[in-house]
């Protein structure tokens, strides 16, 4: 079992920046790989960035490339999302993800942080 907790979600303006983070227990996640995903009100759950268990590959939504940045240190077993020039439609709240990446793997999730980004 792995457990998720997500931190760094706040209230920011628009074209300011906040750090996400991603707090992971019970036991090592090196293998598995990590994902952050978003859900505003009304929306379905979006997936926004990936990053593979040794931290060389990555994934971005098109709408966040070059504005958001995901990593690990897998030392301290935590995930981070760095956003940079948030925008209002980032505004949603975000949860972190764990998975193995094979067909019958189970999926752990965080219960979530809030990222509002007023205009």
């Amino acid at each position: 079992q792995v457990q998720l907790a997500e931190s760094g979600g706040g209230l920011v303006q628009a074209g300011g920046s906040l750090r996400l983070s991603c707090a992971a227990s019970g036991r090592s996640i090196s293998s598995y790989i990590m994902h952050w995903f978003r859900q505003a009100p009304g929306n379905e759950r979006e997936l926004v960035a990936a990053i593979s268990g040794n931290g060389d590959t990555t994934y971005y939504v098109d709408s966040v490339k070059g504005r958001f940045t995901i990593s690990r240190d897998n030392a301290k077993n935590m995930m981070y999302l760095q956003m940079n020039s948030l925008k209002p439609e980032d505004t949603a709240v975000y949860y972190c993800n764990a998975n193995l990446g094979t067909p019958r793997s189970e999926d752990y999730w965080g219960q979530g942080t809030q990222v509002t980004v007023s205009s």
